[in-house]
């Protein structure tokens, strides 16, 4: 299985790989999300580390049981050859109705058929007040005039 577009990146097909994921995981579907990872890839998200389709599978499910309403916006920091660095921020609450805006940073490395092998992620979460929520769009990817995360001082 491929996922274009493949390796070495230029800022345009990096954009298009960040807006790919972007898209993929706003659609809270783990089916679909872990298919574009390598059957070996290796996650360090936050503090847990993640191996292989069946772990990235598990940890997607328990995240979009937790953190509902999930929305996310990612931006291209930077690239080179097989890597991208990604900023991020994605707003959600709990079962408790508490609102959260979570935010970091992704390193990426991909393997030769467009499938990340490696994905290290730091994030923070902040808890906001419902009136203070950015990300405003019906479930599903970010429609193409939302404004991204520069737009929005994040």
């Amino acid at each position: 299985m491929s996922r274009p577009p493949f390796p070495p990146f230029t800022e345009e097909t990096a954009l298009k790989k960040i807006r790919a994921a972007e898209d993929a995981w706003n659609t809270r579907d783990p089916d679909r999300v872990t298919l574009a990872y390598t059957d070996d890839s290796k996650w360090r998200n936050r503090a847990e580390y993640v191996n292989g389709h069946s772990e990235i599978h598990a940890f997607l499910t328990r995240k979009w049981e937790r953190e509902l309403d999930y929305r996310l916006i990612k931006g291209l920091w930077t690239f080179a050859g097989n890597r991208i660095a990604v900023r991020f921020a994605y707003e959600w609450h709990d079962d408790s109705g508490q609102w959260f805006r979570s935010f970091g940073n992704e390193n990426w490395e991909f393997a030769e058929d467009g499938r990340m092998r490696r994905r290290v992620a730091q994030i923070n979460d902040l808890a906001i007040d419902e009136a203070d929520r950015k990300f405003h769009w019906a479930s599903g990817p970010r429609p193409e005039d939302h404004p991204g995360l520069e737009d929005l001082g994040l």
